[in-house]
């Protein structure tokens, strides 16, 4: 009992009282690792029920083992019946025994809920075990809080040098009202971005990856997979621009530390003319990249060496915020050099309005400058300073409450970085002339307390630090990326769960230090902060779908949120976008689009239950209820057929359909509209046949994909075939979307092969659609039936001799859209019993074939009386002879019926039910066909394909004399389309 593991007796008996567990039986397997618990099953042999095993109580019990320590010198408890182990690791018996599964109720009952869903696995089948496997987390990695997980990460990534150097500048241009709107424009974007991943990420366990894995999951894997690249993209030039930054500051700090000497001098817009200089290119280059492979390491030392070395970023920075804030305060009298005037209302009145001018390229105010400012160009220049809030998220799998940590880490470093940069507007409007705000770069160290050199370090470390987060949140993202195996050209960057993925960060590094030796990035900058708000874009769509369908799955902790702000941050981050630059923003979508091509084309193919599938889902349904309870129109009718599959014989291995089904079914659409459903039927018990009828209807539907025919596969278990159809005409199909249009092929091998029943089931299924009010389209010759590539030449006949509702007209007119019969021409046949009938019948189908705006020769044929006219000819010859042969087949059919009737002393017994012959009906039947088969073969021998009514079976009529009359109707006619319609309309004379 050390290890606790329970084994029930392989060979004992059991009385019925304790045997019976639902017909299961359970046997060893062998202990897996450590930590692990191990539980397999498998049905009872092959023919036993759980009946039997109550009254056979031989059927013995197999093992069930479960094991959480190593298996060394184990004591093994033996159990007539199943038991399970409690908290205290005390066995007892099993209170549950009548559902058999008590003791996989405690394994997984909880921890089945809380993994990814995948495709399950179908139920045990007979003598086929299932392995469950679970692995406990392992303990040795380290899991991040709200605080050094998502807050500071997100605060260190926001708080960057656009607020050191720039932001007092866009102050002076824009003025403080206008500043006011962009810091409340740009930081309302990450706000409802916020908000909406605070709602996505509360809404079940998160896996590594963060939006990545929240797009994907929402949206599909290819906007997944194609916003998540843009955003890895994004980062890692994103962590080249933090070091460049880092790199100049430091270097105009102490320009004696640079090895390469260059000074640029330009004339400013200034009274008084100022150089200005700037370090050199090889000087950023070359400390760029000492800088990238310093980070990389810290990176490789793993998140406990990141957790240690990120507050040494960040205390600096907020430290330097402070000594700002004090030299704010003091700086009346600490500053009394030109343009400080220290917080002055007079100043505040004078910096509220805007004031935009001509700048050069150092952003000097000069009358001949290249560039013109505009509200439009600060935003693009300030957003910058408000993203980094999918920080926190990017490290997701490091987390340990990812429901919790996300939100609240997210939110509180947005607020808090908002509340700066508004708190900072009014300071700055306050401190200084426009003149000063607008030509000193580095006000915030002018008015530092108590020297400018904090603010400097304030520069270099907080975009130090930003680098840091983008080379920590970049690979975990491409990691993840990889790790869900839907591009196989990621698969370098896989890693385990628990692992650092070193490949991408070298990978990452490796854009980062190409970018760096570029230097100047001015012309990819708009295009990282694009992807941004691509991701931001593709978060708050993934919420506002999801909100919007409102899912039973859709139950999120986070309950402030709503689908209207989730479209209002989707549709800023657009306008923002399009705000910077609309070139840009072409470039990014078309580079989105082009991922997400990729991805469809090479991917491969995943069901996360995305957004997009239930809102199918819903379109669906909603689309099915408009149609209403009523017919559909004539001008809205679709086929929509059953193409039954079940063969009159056999089929190669693993071809679950004739071939050529597949292809007529496609001839049945016009320009493939339309839905079919491909059924078949297996003989045989349900409950022994289900597994078989799940792989058989996995492998039909794999079938139809790869024959291109828009459908669905349908298997269906029943003790016959006849029993089989009857349920699948009564039941398939829901409201509008039920099949209208039975197809299938016809028998041709019953009598060749001797296969008796055939008829009966044949006549059933027919009868069977006549009740159900089924149109039915009946393939003879379907082996050679043409594929795709097969282009025909001819007539396409029909034999128009009963009202069908326009059906057959509909069938020849959809076969001429294809291309394998666009060269055809109709041929309508029209059948009249007296001669005087003829023109007046051919000018009312000739005027009702104009009015359905269909073109086709119409010949009337007439049929003076049932007596067989041998009008010379081999194709006459060849229709007496199979009549001769008819007779005589139904003749000794007869004898044989009435021979067993006087045995038995029944009445005249046919297919299991009494039947009424009327000989010389069934003569006047077999003439009938005769006289059709004769025209059809003078008629249409060379035709593409023939199209003829198919006569209903008589009542009261054996099934055997119908196929007679049949086999006598399709008697050397190699390809024919035996239509019956239902009772309504398929085309209308009326626009």
């Amino acid at each position: 009992m050390n290890n606790g593991e329970i084994e029930g007796a392989e060979d004992s008996e059991f009385p019925p009282s304790q045997g019976g567990l639902g017909g299961r039986q359970y046997r060893p397997v062998v202990a897996h690792d450590n930590d692990r618990a191990v539980v397999e099953m498998s049905s009872l042999d092959p023919g036993s029920s759980s009946s039997a095993s109550f009254s056979n109580p031989q059927h013995s019990l197999k093992k069930i083992k479960v094991s959480s320590q190593p298996s060394k010198g184990s004591d093994v408890i033996e159990e007539p019946f199943p038991t399970h182990v409690g908290a205290n690791g005390s066995h007892r018996e099993s209170k549950l025994e009548l559902f058999g599964f008590d003791s996989l109720v405690n394994i997984l009952g909880l921890k089945s809920m809380t993994t990814e869903q995948v495709q399950a696995p179908s139920s045990p089948r007979d003598q086929e075990d299932v392995s469950i496997t679970l692995e406990r987390p392992k303990t040795t990695t380290v899991k991040l809080g709200t605080m050094m997980g998502v807050f500071v990460p997100c605060l260190q990534n926001i708080l960057g040098i656009i607020y050191y150097i720039r932001f007092s500048w866009i102050i002076g241009m824009g003025g403080i009202g206008e500043s006011l709107l962009v810091v409340a424009f740009c930081g309302s974007c990450t706000f409802l971005t916020a908000i909406s991943l605070s709602a996505i990420a509360t809404n079940g366990a998160m896996k590594g990856g963060g939006p990545y894995y929240l797009i994907g999951r929402a949206l599909g894997p290819e906007v997944g997979v194609s916003i998540g690249l843009c955003f890895f993209l994004g980062n890692a030039v994103a962590g080249a621009l933090y070091v460049l930054g880092a790199v100049e500051t430091f270097l105009k700090t102490i320009p004696s530390a640079g090895i390469f000497r260059e000074t640029v001098t330009k004339v400013n817009g200034t009274e008084v003319a100022e150089p200005i200089s700037s370090p050199s290119l090889h000087d950023l280059q070359i400390y760029g990249i000492i800088v990238t492979i310093l980070l990389c390491f810290i990176v490789f030392g793993g998140v406990k060496i990141i957790n240690r070395v990120a507050p040494a970023f960040l205390i600096p920075v907020l430290l330097s915020i402070f000594c700002i804030f004090v030299g704010i305060a003091a700086a009346r009298k600490d500053h009394p050099e030109a343009g400080i005037t220290g917080l002055s209302l007079q100043t505040f009145k004078d910096n509220w309005s805007s004031d935009y001018q001509h700048t050069n390229n150092a952003g000097i105010p000069d009358p001949n400058g290249k560039i013109d400012w505009s509200f439009n160009a600060l935003v693009g220049l300030f957003f910058p300073a408000v993203t980094g809030i999918m920080a926190g998220s990017n490290r997701s799998a490091s987390l340990k409450d990812t429901q919790s940590s996300i939100p609240l880490g997210t939110l509180a470093a947005t607020l808090s970085t908002s509340g700066l940069y508004f708190i900072s507007v009014f300071l700055f409007g306050a401190l200084a002339t426009r003149q000063k705000l607008l030509t000193d770069r580095l006000l915030t160290a002018t008015v530092a307390w108590p020297f400018p050199a904090i603010v400097q370090l304030g520069i270099i470390l907080s975009t130090l630090g930003a680098a840091l987060q983008s080379l920590t949140g970049a690979p975990r993202l491409l990691a993840a990326i990889a790790n869900d195996d839907i591009l196989p050209v990621l698969n370098y960057f896989k890693v385990a769960d628990g692992n650092e993925p070193y490949i991408a960060t070298l990978f990452t590094a490796f854009i980062c230090v190409c970018c760096v030796i570029i230097g100047n990035l001015d012309l990819i900058t708009p295009t990282i902060t694009m992807f941004f708000l691509l991701c931001y874009a593709g978060v708050n769509l993934s919420c506002f779908l999801l909100d919007l369908l409102d899912a039973p799955s859709w139950r999120p902790r986070w309950k402030f949120h709503h689908w209207s702000l989730s479209l209002l941050g989707a549709s800023l981050c657009i306008v923002i976008m399009f705000f910077i630059s609309w070139s840009f923003t072409v470039v990014s979508l078309a580079l989105a689009s082009l991922i997400y091509y990729y991805v469809s084309l090479k991917g491969k193919a995943g069901d996360w239950g995305d957004g997009f599938k239930s809102a199918y889902f819903q379109l669906a349904l909603r689309s099915l209820r408009s149609l209403g309870a009523n017919q559909v129109h004539p001008k809205n009718w679709y086929p929509i057929p059953l193409i039954f599959c079940r063969p009159w014989g056999k089929l190669p291995e693993n071809v679950p359909c004739h071939p050529k089904l597949a292809d007529f079914a496609n001839c049945m659409k016009k320009k493939g509209r339309g839905m079919s459903i491909f059924v078949s039927i297996l003989d045989g018990d349900y409950h022994e046949h289900a597994e078989d009828a799940k792989a058989a209807c996995k492998q039909l539907s794999t079938y139809i994909d790869y024959k291109r025919c828009e459908g669905v596969a349908e298997i269906v278990v029943a003790p016959s075939m006849s029993d089989g159809f009857r349920g699948i005409v009564q039941t398939m199909g829901l409201g509008h979307l039920k099949p209208n249009i039975v197809v299938m092929r016809y028998p041709e091998i019953w009598r060749r092969e001797n296969l008796i029943e055939i008829p009966a089931t044949f006549v059933g299924i027919i009868n069977d659609c006549i009740v159900a009010n089924k149109a039915v389209v009946i393939v003879k010759g379907l082996d050679e039936w043409p594929n795709e590539y097969q282009r025909q030449y001819g007539t396409i006949d029909l034999y128009w001799i009963v009202r069908d509702g326009g059906l057959m007209l509909l069938l020849s007119q959809l076969l001429l859209t294809k291309e394998t019969f666009e060269s055809c021409k109709i041929q309508v046949f029209c059948i009249a019993e007296e001669e005087d009938d003829a023109e007046g019948l051919k000018a009312d189908v000739k005027k009702f074939l104009y009015d359905l705006r269909m073109q086709a020769e119409v010949i009337v044929i007439s049929m003076k009386s049932w007596d067989v006219q041998v009008e010379g000819g081999s194709q006459q010859d060849e229709s007496v002879d199979a009549f001769t042969a008819a007779q005589r087949r139904i003749a000794s059919h007869l004898a044989e019926m009435k021979q067993k009737a006087q045995k038995e002393g029944t009445p005249l017994m046919a297919d299991g039910k009494p039947v009424v012959v009327n000989e010389q009906q069934v003569e006047k039947f077999l003439y009938t066909t005769l006289k059709l088969n004769s025209t059809i073969l003078h008629y249409s021998r060379m035709a593409a394909v023939v199209l003829v009514s198919l006569p209903p079976p008589p009542l009261n009529h054996p099934a055997y004399f119908y196929m007679e009359y049949m086999d006598l109707l399709v008697e050397n006619v190699p390809r024919m389309l035996i239509v019956r319609g239902y009772r309504r309309d398929v085309v209308t004379l009326f626009t």
